[in-house]
């Protein structure tokens, strides 16, 4: 009987764990469409689910992924993300893409995807692109063309820098119907409310006047 029980303890450890490890878990459905209203729908794995005799084609459309971004700021590019928020068909599906567009020398600047792995695919142009590893933080870095894909593993800071002189494209799939977005200095330079600059100061090993600077080049607008 005791080798019973502990081998029915080993299966509920192993059962909740799989629960608590697991992200977009497989739909048990066909589509569970995304409603805002909550009174017509029913709650699925984070969104609402519209009535499905009420589900249209539209609802698994969207349009304008051929539209360049606007690279016109501080960091040289612009990533357009087709989210659920984006397209209601998408909830329950554990997928999205993007489309990031980069200026002349610009960077999508080191960031984590909390929630997904991206899959990044270059259209035009030359990329330097990387991620750091968790302790002992070891980079992979890998220079990208035209045609060439690169993985990004799901948590990981991860950056992709445009080191040519002629505009960049390149779309992006990511296992995540909502994968959020972690801009490192935006969220550790830019908090609401701040970070107290005592804790940024002796993280970063950074004089006072630097940190002040920085909280202000990152406060948000």
């Amino acid at each position: 009987m005791k080798g019973v029980s502990f081998l029915m303890t080993v299966a509920i450890l192993a059962l909740a764990s799989s629960f608590a490890s697991a992200y977009d878990p497989s739909p048990l459905q066909d589509f569970c469409v995304a409603i805002n209203d909550i009174k017509s729908g029913v709650f699925v794995n984070g969104k609402f689910c519209k009535d499905p005799a009420q589900v249209i084609a539209n609802d698994f459309f969207f349009s304008g992924l051929n539209i360049p971004g606007n690279t016109g700021n501080k960091v040289g590019s612009n990533v357009t993300l087709v989210n659920v928020d984006k397209l209601a068909g998408l909830n329950t599906l554990g997928i999205s893409l993007a489309r990031l567009d980069f200026a002349p020398y610009g960077l999508n600047p080191p960031h984590t995807h909390p929630r997904g792995t991206e899959l990044f695919v270059v259209i035009e142009g030359t990329f330097l692109v990387g991620f750091v590893t968790s302790n002992p933080n070891k980079l992979f870095t890998k220079v990208l063309n035209k045609g060439d894909v690169f993985v990004f593993p799901i948590g990981l800071i991860h950056f992709q820098f445009n080191i040519g002189e002629t505009a960049g494209l390149a779309f992006a799939g990511l296992s995540s119907q909502n994968p959020g977005v972690i801009t490192i200095a935006n969220a550790v330079f830019g908090s609401v409310p701040p970070i107290n600059p005592e804790v940024l100061i002796k993280a970063f090993q950074l004089d006072k006047n630097v940190v002040e600077y920085l909280q202000k080049a990152f406060a948000p607008n």
